[in-house]
């Protein structure tokens, strides 16, 4: 990995992080403002959700390495939450190794 690209994943990773808890936090708002449902039934999607969503951010986010960026660049990109002008200034060989619908 060229030391270009690790400096844009790093930004790109922070910024994908932040989106990626907003949009969780917008996905529980969702589930809280649902009152037709009990206080339970709802108490219970957030359960679910907080879950599915932790596993989620594990894969994406932890460990911070060079060897994991690839992969981990992939994920993100799948979920639609990179910044794409950044994804724009990586090198052209790290951008199609981490194109995750070339694999469809």
């Amino acid at each position: 990995m060229k030391e270009s690209d690790w400096k844009l994943f790093k930004k790109i990773k922070t910024q994908a992080l932040d989106l990626y808890c907003k949009n969780a936090l917008n996905d529980f708002k969702q589930i809280i403002d649902e009152t037709e449902k009990t206080h339970h039934e709802r108490y219970g999607e957030i359960y679910e959700l907080v879950h599915k969503r932790d596993k989620t951010l594990a894969a994406l986010f932890d460990g911070h390495s060079r060897s994991k960026a690839d992969l981990q660049l992939m994920l993100m990109r799948r979920e639609k939450i990179v910044n794409q002008t950044l994804i724009s200034q990586m090198s052209e060989e790290f951008q199609d190794q981490t194109n995750p619908f070339k694999f469809n």
